[in-house]
Protein backbone atom coordinates (compact mmCIF):
# COMPACT_ATOMS: atom_id res chain seq x y z
CA UNK A 1 0.00 0.00 0.00
CA UNK A 2 1.48 3.30 -0.74
CA UNK A 3 -0.09 6.43 0.32
CA UNK A 4 1.79 10.06 -1.57
CA UNK A 5 3.33 12.43 1.06
CA UNK A 6 1.74 15.10 2.09
CA UNK A 7 4.64 16.91 3.48
CA UNK A 8 5.22 19.46 0.87
CA UNK A 9 1.35 19.90 0.45
CA UNK A 10 0.77 21.17 3.97
CA UNK A 11 2.20 24.05 6.04
CA UNK A 12 4.76 23.02 8.74
CA UNK A 13 1.97 23.46 11.67
CA UNK A 14 -0.26 20.72 10.70
CA UNK A 15 2.65 18.63 8.67
CA UNK A 16 4.34 18.44 12.79
CA UNK A 17 0.52 17.56 14.00
CA UNK A 18 0.37 15.19 11.98
CA UNK A 19 3.82 13.49 12.65
CA UNK A 20 2.78 13.88 16.72
CA UNK A 21 -0.95 12.13 15.98
CA UNK A 22 0.79 9.29 13.82
CA UNK A 23 3.76 8.88 16.50
CA UNK A 24 0.21 8.51 19.29
CA UNK A 25 -1.19 5.60 16.98
CA UNK A 26 1.72 3.88 17.03
CA UNK A 27 2.16 3.79 20.62
CA UNK A 28 -0.99 3.11 21.16
CA UNK A 29 -0.56 -0.22 19.15
CA UNK A 30 3.09 -0.98 20.76
CA UNK A 31 1.32 -0.54 24.14
CA UNK A 32 -1.40 -3.21 23.08
CA UNK A 33 -4.30 -0.33 24.03
CA UNK A 34 -5.72 -0.83 19.58
CA UNK A 35 -8.73 -2.47 19.36
CA UNK A 36 -8.20 -3.81 15.34
CA UNK A 37 -9.54 -0.74 13.66
CA UNK A 38 -12.27 0.38 16.20
CA UNK A 39 -10.86 3.05 18.08
CA UNK A 40 -9.74 6.47 17.16
CA UNK A 41 -7.60 9.15 18.18
CA UNK A 42 -8.01 12.70 16.66
CA UNK A 43 -6.44 16.14 16.77
CA UNK A 44 -7.86 19.34 16.28
CA UNK A 45 -5.56 21.20 13.40
CA UNK A 46 -5.17 25.51 14.89
CA UNK A 47 -7.47 27.77 13.45
CA UNK A 48 -10.96 28.95 13.03
CA UNK A 49 -12.10 26.35 10.56
CA UNK A 50 -12.19 23.80 13.46
CA UNK A 51 -10.41 20.84 11.15
CA UNK A 52 -9.10 17.81 12.69
CA UNK A 53 -7.14 14.79 11.94
CA UNK A 54 -8.38 11.10 12.92
CA UNK A 55 -7.42 7.42 11.77
CA UNK A 56 -8.45 6.30 7.91
CA UNK A 57 -10.81 3.03 8.96
CA UNK A 58 -9.42 0.52 7.83
CA UNK A 59 -5.91 0.44 8.81
CA UNK A 60 -4.33 -0.91 11.58
CA UNK A 61 -2.77 1.66 13.99
CA UNK A 62 0.96 0.42 13.57
CA UNK A 63 0.35 1.21 9.92
CA UNK A 64 -0.55 4.70 10.26
CA UNK A 65 1.45 7.25 8.62
CA UNK A 66 1.63 11.32 9.03
CA UNK A 67 -0.10 11.49 5.71
CA UNK A 68 -2.86 8.81 6.01
CA UNK A 69 -4.10 10.46 8.55
CA UNK A 70 -7.54 11.87 7.26
CA UNK A 71 -8.80 15.78 7.66
CA UNK A 72 -12.39 16.23 8.64
CA UNK A 73 -14.60 19.11 9.35
CA UNK A 74 -17.37 19.10 12.33
CA UNK A 75 -19.86 18.36 9.80
CA UNK A 76 -18.06 15.13 8.48
CA UNK A 77 -17.17 16.11 5.36
CA UNK A 78 -13.29 14.53 4.20
CA UNK A 79 -11.53 17.26 3.03
CA UNK A 80 -8.27 14.88 1.81
CA UNK A 81 -8.09 12.43 -0.87
CA UNK A 82 -8.19 9.02 0.10
CA UNK A 83 -9.57 5.19 -0.42
CA UNK A 84 -10.31 5.41 3.11
CA UNK A 85 -13.00 7.10 5.10
CA UNK A 86 -13.49 8.17 8.73
CA UNK A 87 -14.76 6.03 11.37
CA UNK A 88 -18.58 7.66 11.62
CA UNK A 89 -18.55 6.82 15.49
CA UNK A 90 -15.35 8.17 15.30
CA UNK A 91 -16.15 11.35 13.92
CA UNK A 92 -19.50 11.36 16.45
CA UNK A 93 -17.37 10.96 19.31
CA UNK A 94 -14.70 13.50 18.35
CA UNK A 95 -16.62 15.98 16.46
CA UNK A 96 -18.57 16.46 19.23
CA UNK A 97 -15.94 17.34 21.70
CA UNK A 98 -13.77 19.38 19.68
CA UNK A 99 -16.84 21.45 18.85
CA UNK A 100 -17.21 21.74 22.81
CA UNK A 101 -13.46 22.13 23.96
CA UNK A 102 -11.79 24.72 22.49
CA UNK A 103 -8.72 23.86 24.81
CA UNK A 104 -8.51 20.63 23.67
CA UNK A 105 -5.97 19.39 20.53
CA UNK A 106 -6.35 15.85 20.65
CA UNK A 107 -8.52 13.41 22.08
CA UNK A 108 -7.87 9.63 22.48
CA UNK A 109 -10.27 6.77 22.81
CA UNK A 110 -9.30 2.91 23.60
CA UNK A 111 -11.69 -0.27 23.97
CA UNK A 112 -9.14 -2.30 26.21
CA UNK A 113 -9.94 -5.13 28.64
CA UNK A 114 -9.23 -3.74 31.92
CA UNK A 115 -10.83 -0.28 30.67
CA UNK A 116 -13.74 -1.68 29.53
CA UNK A 117 -13.46 -4.32 32.88
CA UNK A 118 -13.85 -1.22 34.80
CA UNK A 119 -16.19 0.91 33.15
CA UNK A 120 -18.68 -1.87 33.71
CA UNK A 121 -18.14 -1.66 37.37
CA UNK A 122 -20.79 0.26 39.23
CA UNK A 123 -17.95 2.27 41.09
CA UNK A 124 -16.17 3.38 38.20
CA UNK A 125 -12.46 3.87 39.32
CA UNK A 126 -11.63 3.48 42.46
CA UNK A 127 -9.12 5.27 44.67
CA UNK A 128 -6.70 2.43 45.27
CA UNK A 129 -3.25 3.53 43.42
CA UNK A 130 -1.12 6.10 42.83
CA UNK A 131 -2.02 5.88 39.11
CA UNK A 132 -5.77 6.44 40.12
CA UNK A 133 -5.27 9.76 42.30
CA UNK A 134 -4.55 11.31 38.57
CA UNK A 135 -7.64 10.45 37.21
CA UNK A 136 -10.09 11.17 40.10
CA UNK A 137 -8.77 14.49 39.98
CA UNK A 138 -10.60 15.04 36.75
CA UNK A 139 -12.99 12.06 35.97
CA UNK A 140 -16.43 12.27 34.78
CA UNK A 141 -18.57 9.50 33.24
CA UNK A 142 -20.85 9.02 30.61
CA UNK A 143 -23.64 6.21 30.37
CA UNK A 144 -23.48 3.80 27.29
CA UNK A 145 -25.71 4.58 24.37
CA UNK A 146 -24.94 1.52 21.81
CA UNK A 147 -22.25 2.29 19.51
CA UNK A 148 -22.11 6.08 18.86
CA UNK A 149 -23.60 6.89 15.28
CA UNK A 150 -26.11 8.93 16.14
CA UNK A 151 -26.04 13.20 16.68
CA UNK A 152 -28.02 13.68 19.46
CA UNK A 153 -25.56 12.04 21.57
CA UNK A 154 -23.66 14.44 21.03
CA UNK A 155 -24.79 16.63 23.73
CA UNK A 156 -24.70 14.65 26.73
CA UNK A 157 -21.27 13.01 26.00
CA UNK A 158 -20.43 17.42 26.10
CA UNK A 159 -22.20 17.72 29.09
CA UNK A 160 -20.55 14.33 30.93
CA UNK A 161 -17.62 15.16 29.11
CA UNK A 162 -17.70 18.82 30.73
CA UNK A 163 -13.95 20.20 31.73
CA UNK A 164 -12.75 17.06 32.98
CA UNK A 165 -9.62 15.36 31.08
CA UNK A 166 -10.77 11.93 31.53
CA UNK A 167 -14.31 10.00 30.48
CA UNK A 168 -15.08 6.57 31.43
CA UNK A 169 -17.92 5.64 29.03
CA UNK A 170 -19.77 2.92 30.85
CA UNK A 171 -19.93 -0.53 29.40
CA UNK A 172 -17.70 0.56 26.35
CA UNK A 173 -13.97 1.63 27.26
CA UNK A 174 -11.79 4.95 28.06
CA UNK A 175 -11.31 8.76 26.50
CA UNK A 176 -9.18 11.24 27.71
CA UNK A 177 -8.55 14.56 25.91
CA UNK A 178 -5.65 16.65 25.85
CA UNK A 179 -4.23 20.30 25.19
CA UNK A 180 -1.92 18.40 23.23
CA UNK A 181 -0.89 14.84 21.83
CA UNK A 182 1.16 14.47 24.20
CA UNK A 183 -0.72 15.60 27.00
CA UNK A 184 -3.62 13.37 26.04
CA UNK A 185 -1.12 10.39 25.85
CA UNK A 186 0.16 10.74 29.03
CA UNK A 187 -3.59 11.07 30.56
CA UNK A 188 -4.38 7.36 28.77
CA UNK A 189 -1.31 6.07 29.89
CA UNK A 190 -2.26 6.73 33.32
CA UNK A 191 -5.84 6.07 32.64
CA UNK A 192 -4.98 2.48 31.56
CA UNK A 193 -2.83 2.20 33.98
CA UNK A 194 -5.15 2.55 37.07
CA UNK A 195 -7.81 0.26 35.51
CA UNK A 196 -5.41 -2.54 35.15
CA UNK A 197 -3.88 -2.28 38.56
CA UNK A 198 -7.55 -1.79 39.86
CA UNK A 199 -8.51 -5.31 37.84
CA UNK A 200 -5.87 -7.34 39.81
CA UNK A 201 -5.90 -5.60 42.65
CA UNK A 202 -10.04 -7.02 42.91
CA UNK A 203 -8.66 -10.47 42.16
CA UNK A 204 -6.88 -10.41 45.36
CA UNK A 205 -7.43 -9.15 49.24
CA UNK A 206 -9.45 -6.39 50.88
CA UNK A 207 -8.38 -3.02 49.03
CA UNK A 208 -7.10 -0.33 51.02
CA UNK A 209 -8.43 3.54 49.68
CA UNK A 210 -6.40 6.39 49.41
CA UNK A 211 -7.61 9.81 51.18
CA UNK A 212 -9.61 12.22 49.76
CA UNK A 213 -7.09 14.52 50.50
CA UNK A 214 -4.01 13.54 48.87
CA UNK A 215 -6.50 13.07 45.62
CA UNK A 216 -7.07 16.77 45.89
CA UNK A 217 -3.92 17.33 45.91
CA UNK A 218 -2.28 15.78 42.77
CA UNK A 219 -2.52 18.10 40.75
CA UNK A 220 0.39 20.49 41.83
CA UNK A 221 2.74 17.57 42.52
CA UNK A 222 2.49 16.50 38.56
CA UNK A 223 3.25 19.91 37.72
CA UNK A 224 6.04 19.44 39.99
CA UNK A 225 7.02 15.67 38.53
CA UNK A 226 6.74 17.06 34.98
CA UNK A 227 8.36 20.06 35.17
CA UNK A 228 5.06 21.83 33.96
CA UNK A 229 5.42 20.55 30.71
CA UNK A 230 2.94 17.64 31.53
CA UNK A 231 2.78 15.01 28.65
CA UNK A 232 6.00 17.08 26.49
CA UNK A 233 8.02 15.77 29.28
CA UNK A 234 8.17 12.42 28.61
CA UNK A 235 7.12 13.09 24.45
CA UNK A 236 10.42 13.17 23.18
CA UNK A 237 11.72 9.98 24.88
CA UNK A 238 8.60 7.90 23.59
CA UNK A 239 9.33 9.26 20.56
CA UNK A 240 13.26 8.18 20.44
CA UNK A 241 11.65 4.66 21.37
CA UNK A 242 9.57 5.17 18.09
CA UNK A 243 12.02 5.84 16.04
CA UNK A 244 14.72 2.80 17.68
CA UNK A 245 11.71 0.59 15.75
CA UNK A 246 10.35 1.82 12.88
CA UNK A 247 10.43 5.45 11.97
CA UNK A 248 7.74 5.22 9.28
CA UNK A 249 5.28 6.73 10.82
CA UNK A 250 7.05 10.45 9.46
CA UNK A 251 5.90 9.46 5.66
Amino acid sequence: MHIPSLKNHVNQEEWQLRCDLAACYRLVAAYGWSDLIFTHISARIPGPEHHFLINPYGLLFDEITASSLIKVDLEGNQLTESEFRANRAGFVIHSAIHAAREDVQCVIHTHTRAGVAVSAQKDGVLPISQQSTAVLNSISYHDYEGVAIRDDEKPRLQADLGDKTYLMLRNHGLLTVGGSVPDAFLAMYLFESACQVQVSAQAGGELISIDRSIIDGVAEVAQKQTDGLGGKFLWPALLRKLKRADDGYLC
